[in-house]
């Protein structure tokens, strides 16, 4: 198998699997579900993870890896609309192409308690790329951005849903921009390129 390929086959297989441990816990997902979701049997999953707990953190790296590609793209930009919204956009994108890793950054939030390990806003940079400071805790600044980043993982998984990401996508990218308190806010974006893996 080239490079290439099975990297795109490792996406997928870790996005299905984290849709699936957000669905029904860690505990209740069994490898043989996690074979079938992807259309392997067990051996042939096994052959691409040695179990089923190196599957979880694999799908949690890949959530950890696609935040520090979001944050280096915005790192440059000083803090303000312009890097909220390109943000968004790059956020969206990553949703939108990996409805499973939304869905199980989400768990804490949907089944507190099930899996020690998650995805938290250290693992998502979130503080890091909406420039929020550690004293901004309980502001309205820290809330405005929970809830224009809950609002694009229902978007999102919505938008997958209905099977419309094209027409979905500048609209969630608005409704999050809105919900930042950017509302008529005039920004060029820094762009629509998608990120570099």
């Amino acid at each position: 198998m080239t490079r290439p390929f099975r990297e795109q086959v490792d996406e997928q297989i870790l996005d299905r699997a984290a849709e699936l441990f957000a669905q029904h816990g860690f505990a209740q997902t069994s490898l043989k579900a996690l074979a079938e979701s992807v259309g392997l049997s067990k051996a042939g999953l096994l052959h691409h993870y040695p179990s089923k707990e190196a599957i979880h953190e694999a799908a949690l790296e890949m959530g950890r890896a696609q935040a520090r590609l979001v944050y280096d793209d915005v790192a440059r930009l000083p803090s303000g609309p312009g890097r909220d919204r390109r943000a968004l956009e790059l956020l969206t994108d990553v949703a939108l192409e990996r409805p499973g890793l939304v869905s199980l950054a989400f768990r804490p939030i949907t089944a507190p308690g099930d899996h020690p390990v998650m995805l938290d806003g250290e693992d998502m940079l979130i503080h890091e790329i909406f420039v929020l400071a550690p004293e901004e805790q309980g502001t309205e600044r820290l809330i405005r951005v929970v809830g224009a980043l809950s609002a694009l993982a229902v978007l999102t998984l919505t938008a997958n849903r209905e099977g419309d990401k094209t027409t979905w996508r500048p609209r969630i990218i608005a409704t999050c921009f809105d919900a930042l308190g950017h509302a008529g806010a005039d920004v060029s974006s820094y762009g629509s390129d998608p990120l570099e893996d």
